[in-house]
């Protein structure tokens, strides 16, 4: 049987994402997997990408009913332009086989100062 177990969405400031990368350098390789992190800096706009990828992961945990304590952000990779994936792993992986979840579809956008996304979890 399949079908929709969750949904999340979240927007998130750019110029936030921005400021806590530069105030903390380390801010970057506790959210972000180094493919994520190497496709981001690629980017002419890398700080849209990075809080675009942000977004995702937010609302990735919100799709599976997760807070940010306790997970490790890292546990969901977003990859790909047009058509993102989403691979989880870790005890983010644990939780959505536990609801059932076969995969998890997103959708992701950006505009000057604001990244927007939307997860649905599917079983």
């Amino acid at each position: 049987m399949t079908g929709v177990v969750g949904i999340g969405v979240d927007v998130t400031e750019v110029s936030r994402i921005a400021a806590a990368i530069e105030k903390r350098p380390r801010f970057v390789e506790r959210i972000y997997t180094s493919a994520e992190a190497e496709y981001c800096r690629r980017m002419r706009t890398p700080w849209r990408r990075f809080a675009t990828r942000f977004a995702g992961k937010e609302a990735v945990m919100k799709s599976l009913g997760l807070g940010a304590r306790g997970v490790t952000w890292t546990d969901i990779e977003i990859l790909g332009r047009g058509k993102p994936e989403v691979h989880l792993s870790g005890k983010v992986a644990e939780r959505a086989q536990g609801l059932g979840v076969r995969r998890v579809e997103i959708s992701l956008t950006h505009g000057e100062d604001m990244a927007i996304a939307v997860a649905v979890a599917v079983a």
